[in-house]
């Protein structure tokens, strides 16, 4: 159980034990769909479902069907989902549209974009009302597929619909589908009218509308709502930092990235290693290695802890320049962070490093490098190959490769099997993954 899951246990249950006391009169449309929804990212899935099961009054199956709606949709149980929907239909306990937002999200994701729009044609039919996001689902589906008719054909409807508001996230969704049509002019036009229909008292919209002016390739418009973003209330939030220097590498900008990340540094309290690791990151991809460690260096003196990505894109830099010592340090050192969380090394620096033993004939520390990568879960056929050969190009006898490989789930090709008829037989213990 994950460290958030634990810090929610003791929630859930004090909701399950209030629920059983007799005394206790719950409101079944808050309560239950509370503790559903806890239950789900506690115990999962199918306790979710016997506790669904187990509500009696209609009332709060009501309150209930959405989170476990949502976690179909997330799950991606498209079966499951249409049953609970038509379930909650033929008990007559469906009137308002988030239900249908839910399912039309699964759809979409599963690119049965044509469901969507009968899901559409059913709300009206049964005249459910259509809020925000049941439009913008209705637009992305038409997007999908490409019907630039029916896309202005609903972008007109909801502005003639009197009971929703059409603001940024419906002309930045507009926009994004423009870009992917190739419409780029609508495109821009869309943007702009986003940009009017933003708030200084909140900051969300500024940095989906500097992804999108990335995406079209305009550095003008990403500056300028950096700027605008500044007027906002509040201080700027890391993710808004990261969001923004992203962007200008994408637009090969990087002075501006650097002279963002700088803005950064001059106003961060707590010095988050995820902001120049992007600059990091762009620095190794370009070969600049020299900057990319001096970069390093420079965020170890303002405090910053290396997470396992800043180790991962160091490791890639040394591998391509050759300096492989320094890339096995970076892989010892973010195998240390492995055990607290579900990063795993790139495959290809993972070989690099193993050819670097083989070509060296470090047995000992190769040794000890496979012991890391069976306990990790990270041998491949690759790796043995290579093993192998390390074993025999030092004429040292071979572990038991056959049994390690049977252990790790790997089957032996043809080649592996040559190589070890043609090594020494080991008498010598396996390589244990304790």
């Amino acid at each position: 159980m994950g460290q958030k899951n634990l810090r929610l246990y003791p929630l859930m249950q004090i909701f399950l034990w209030m629920a059983s006391q007799s005394n206790f009169q719950a409101s079944p449309p808050v309560d239950h769909a509370t503790v559903l929804d806890l239950i789900v990212k506690v115990d999962g899935l199918a306790k979710a479902e016997l506790y669904f099961d187990q509500i009696s009054t209609n009332a709060s199956k009501k309150s209930a069907c959405l989170p476990l709606l949502h976690a179909y949709v997330k799950a991606r149980e498209l079966e499951k989902a249409e049953k609970l929907l038509a379930m909650l239909g033929n008990l007559g306990l469906i009137a308002n549209p988030h239900p249908f937002n839910e399912i039309m999200k699964l759809y979409m994701a599963i690119s049965q974009f044509e469901k969507t729009i009968y899901v559409i044609q059913f709300m009206k039919r049964k005249k459910i009302p259509l809020n925000v996001l049941s439009y913008n689902l209705w637009m992305n589906a038409c997007g999908k597929l490409a019907d630039v008719a029916s896309l202005e054909m609903v972008y007109k409807e909801m502005r003639a619909d009197k009971n929703v508001e059409v603001g940024w996230s419906t002309y930045c969704t507009l926009a994004h589908i423009y870009t992917r049509l190739g419409l780029f002019n609508k495109a821009f036009t869309s943007l702009r009218i986003a940009e009017g229909k933003l708030s200084l008292r909140k900051r969300l919209g500024y940095s989906f509308i500097i992804t999108l002016y990335a995406a079209l390739g305009d550095k003008d418009g990403v500056l300028r709502l950096w700027e605008s973003s500044k007027r906002v209330a509040g201080k700027i939030p890391c993710a808004c930092y990261m969001s923004v220097i992203s962007c200008l590498i994408k637009l090969e900008e990087i002075l501006e990235a650097e002279r963002v990340f700088r803005d950064w540094e001059f106003q961060c309290r707590n010095y988050d290693i995820r902001v120049p690791n992007i600059l990091l990151g762009v620095y190794v991809r370009n070969g600049w290695i020299e900057q990319a460690e001096s970069l390093f260096c420079h965020t170890l003196a303002k405090g910053a802890t290396p997470n396992y990505k800043t180790w991962e894109i160091l490791m890639e830099g040394w591998v391509k320049n050759k300096q492989m010592g320094m890339a096995v340090e970076a892989m010892k050192k973010g195998f240390s962070l492995l055990e607290n969380c579900i990063w795993r090394p790139p495959s290809e620096i993972v070989l690099a490093i193993a050819e670097y033993y083989e070509l060296h004939l470090d047995v000992e520390e190769s040794r000890r490098y496979v012991a890391v990568l069976r306990r990790f879960g990270l041998m491949n056929l690759h790796l043995y190959k290579s093993f192998v050969r390390l074993h025999r190009k030092a004429m040292c006898e071979t572990p038991s490769i056959l049994r390690m490989m049977a252990e790790d789930g790997i089957e032996p090709d043809e080649e592996l099997r040559l190589l070890l008829n043609h090594s020494k037989t080991s008498s010598i213990e396996d390589i244990s993954v304790d």
